[in-house]
């Protein structure tokens, strides 16, 4: 598996052209399972680990991987399935989003496939993977369940949305001024908590798209009508969606001369270098990691503080 990830850095080109690419792997001997390789470091083979006391039942340890002691989180407990590979004859895929580095133990790795954001859909309302699973696609005849991964690392870790007592009374000055509307864009359930619950802290009227293709459809109705009273004061987006990813959704927003001021963050879990220079190229107003209530909240603040 030393090679499937080496030209990881090059994949940046596909970042606001609605494509992204795959990391395929099992879990089982049946279904098979996809990350977005921007969320992906390595894959190395299953290393030794020590056991944790009173850990959280979905982790198996943690090991030392190129210096750092990195959790191994075993994603066959969440997804309600069972390794057909003993312990020690895994794979980890190691991964970093969230400002974090973990480890997901899985059976086997098979391959990366470029695909476009128009083809990845949402989950159907039953699936054996549950609210793990954030968006299926298909390949060469082949059902993908794409996970949501931010979601078991927040079941692991929970969720944090405490906003400081100093931008809650800035949100309530900004409030008494005039109401603020946000419209947040994301197709992870978990992020869309966590950003409803902080913007809510300084006052914000929180309304929500769960894709891109959604947020530019209710958007563009909103211009259509022009009505006032519904226009958002500020968007803020994923970029990793279904059908339409934010920086696409960025682009077709600044080229419609009704919603090109409109202010633009891009929120997401993925790290890179590419990401300062992809939001300048799409127009956008600001990057944000997730997730860090506090830089959130400020942020927003930032872009709806001084508008009449």
């Amino acid at each position: 598996m030393s090679d499937i990830l080496s030209s990881v850095d090059q994949r940046t080109q596909l970042a606001g052209q609605n494509r992204l690419e795959l990391l395929l792997f099992k879990i089982d001997e049946r279904q098979l399972f996809a990350i977005n390789v921007f969320k992906v470091r390595e894959v190395i083979p299953e290393p030794k680990y020590k056991t944790v006391p009173q850990a959280h039942p979905y982790i198996l340890g943690i090991a030392n991987i190129r210096g750092h002691a990195t959790p191994l989180i075993d994603l066959a407990q969440p997804l309600g399935r069972r390794s057909r590979v003993p312990i020690g004859q895994g794979f980890i895929i190691v991964t970093e989003f969230n400002r974090m580095v973990q480890g997901f133990r899985v059976d086997a790795v098979d391959r990366i496939i470029n695909i476009s954001w128009e083809a990845v859909l949402p989950p159907p309302k039953s699936s054996r993977s549950g609210h793990y699973m954030t968006a299926v696609t298909q390949h060469e005849e082949q059902i993908i369940e794409i996970l949501d991964v931010e979601r078991i690392l927040a079941d692991v870790r929970g969720i944090a949305t405490e906003v400081s007592e100093t931008l809650r009374n800035e949100g309530a000055a900004a409030q008494q001024i005039r109401p603020h509307r946000v419209l947040v864009v994301d197709d992870s359930s978990v992020a869309r908590l966590q950003v409803r619950r902080t913007l809510e802290q300084i006052g914000m009227e929180v309304e929500i798209a769960n894709d891109g293709r959604e947020a530019l459809d209710l958007l563009e109705a909103m211009a259509e009508r022009n009505a006032p009273d519904e226009w958002f004061d500020i968007v803020v987006s994923d970029i990793e969606m279904p059908r339409m990813d934010g920086y696409t959704l960025c682009s077709r927003l600044r080229s419609d001369e009704r919603l090109a001021k409109l202010p633009i963050i891009l929120h997401t879990s993925l790290s890179g270098s590419f990401n300062q220079a992809m939001i300048e190229r799409v127009g956008a107003n600001g990057f944000l990691p997730k997730f860090q209530p506090n830089e959130l909240a400020t942020a927003v603040l930032k872009h709806v503080e001084h508008k009449p």
